[in-house]
């Protein structure tokens, strides 16, 4: 009986469901994020079928978003990205500046103002940090140059959407959107002759140094303290349970207390975790939680998901589709040619940054529920990042065969001499 049981019954369908599609992504040699997407494309309102409770799944949407982000903070090394800090830096700037005009361009023309096509286009000009390293690792380039300038360029980007996700629920009101209601705090300062922009901006920004103070100062003792503390019992299940205690509890603590998002509250949690000694344990712990709750999170964002707008608006698909694959592709590949790097590296920071990631899911939920875009573009970001991570493992297979095919030209080069009369001359003699 599903229906007297909808949290079960959601969790069981999205679960098997992606399970199902997963196993075929990966036979078909895609990203799993796209079996998972699927998933809930059929669970959701707009196919026929089983349809899964949407605010269960919204809540478990949620719990994804924590343990996701929560990931996020335990994978970053602000040494590996000082080590690519040249390119890294500048490159993910720019492109993300380049990719989120052509977005802006985009919404502007669909009429969704300049505010909606700001975070439209902001949303398209991420990329996957899943996504991309896997495909490192599947093509044997983790740990080299092209992989750690990948890797650095993504942690830039990510520190971006986490500040995305923080000033714009302030800003909704300014970029078009239903404005937030203003709190004690905020409407006291308000009448400081700050005005209500101003206001909301400086509540928000102490609120927000308060937590990310606390945490630098005291969590980054009594958290790493905790778990040494915990540990020492020798129960692997109790050392578990913190981990997943301190990501939530951190994650509820900041909204509740300071105002700002869950998701940054995760992040910062994960953060501070990672300068602990138990870092890789809680991390190893941690990833059954975190995988099963972030299957749940694409499964719940494929349930949102419209497939008419394929066919009802394809001019408009194909143009967010030429964003991600060309636009942030040719602004990657220049930048990083134009940072004084060889074209292979070029050529694989293109491809790898040729998909659509976690926080553009995040944000563009986020900015339709604040209303400051459509449901429309909703769709346009999930069609996105279907056709993008289908086409992104393509682009690196061309990309293996275009090396190849330049290292064997190089070879046969080499070994018939520098010049290209020189190389003619014992293939004629012969």
């Amino acid at each position: 009986m599903p229906h007297e049981t909808p949290l079960i019954a959601t969790m069981a369908i999205g679960l098997a469901l992606a399970c199902l599609f997963g196993v075929l992504a990966h036979r078909l040699r895609l990203p799993l994020i796209a079996g998972y997407l699927t998933a809930g494309v059929l669970i959701g309102p707009f196919t026929p079928g089983y349809v899964a409770d949407a605010k269960i799944a919204a809540q478990l949407a949620e719990m994804g978003v924590i343990l996701l982000m929560f990931g996020v903070g335990l994978h970053f090394s602000v040494r590996a990205l000082l080590d690519v800090r040249r390119v890294a830096i500048p490159g993910a700037l720019v492109q993300m500046t380049v990719a989120t005009a052509a977005g802006t361009g985009l919404g502007w023309l669909l009429g969704w103002g300049i505010g909606g096509g700001l975070v439209f286009g902001l949303a398209l000009s991420v990329a996957s940090t899943v996504v991309l390293l896997r495909a490192l690792e599947e093509h044997g380039v983790f740990g080299t140059t092209q992989g750690n300038i990948a890797v650095g360029w993504l942690v830039v980007e990510d520190l971006v959407m986490v500040l995305a996700l923080v000033m714009i629920p302030p800003l909704a009101g300014l970029l078009g959107g239903r404005a937030q209601p203003l709190d004690a705090e905020t409407a006291e300062v308000a009448r400081l002759g700050l005005g209500t922009i101003g206001a909301t901006m400086l509540v928000t920004f102490v609120k927000v140094s308060a937590f990310v103070a606390i945490m630098l100062l005291v969590g980054q003792r009594l958290i790493p303290w905790v778990l040494e503390t915990i540990a020492q019992t020798g129960q692997r299940e109790l050392f578990r349970l913190s981990v997943l205690a301190i990501a939530l509890g951190v994650a509820f603590a900041a909204a509740t207390v300071f105002g700002v998002s869950f998701a940054l509250g995760a992040f910062f949690a994960g953060m501070v975790m990672a300068g602990s000694t138990l870092s890789a344990q809680a991390m190893k712990d941690s990833l059954p939680f975190r995988d099963a709750f972030a299957v749940l999170f694409f499964v719940s964002v494929g349930m949102l998901f419209n497939p008419a707008v394929l066919w009802e608006q394809p001019f408009s698909v194909m143009v967010t589709v030429l964003i991600l694959l060309g636009v942030k592709s040719a602004a990657a590949y220049g930048i990083v040619l134009g940072l004084g790097h060889d074209k292979a590296i070029a050529r694989m920071i293109a491809a790898a940054l040729a998909q659509i990631g976690e926080f553009s899911f995040i944000l563009i939920v986020m900015a339709v529920d604040l209303e400051i875009v459509p449901t429309e573009a909703r769709d346009l970001v999930v069609a996105g990042a279907l056709v993008s991570i289908l086409v992104n493992p393509l682009m690196f297979r061309w990309l293996e065969k275009v090396g190849q095919s330049v290292l064997a030209d190089a070879e046969q080069g080499g070994a018939v001499g520098v010049t290209g009369k020189d190389a003619v001359k014992p293939a004629q003699q012969g």
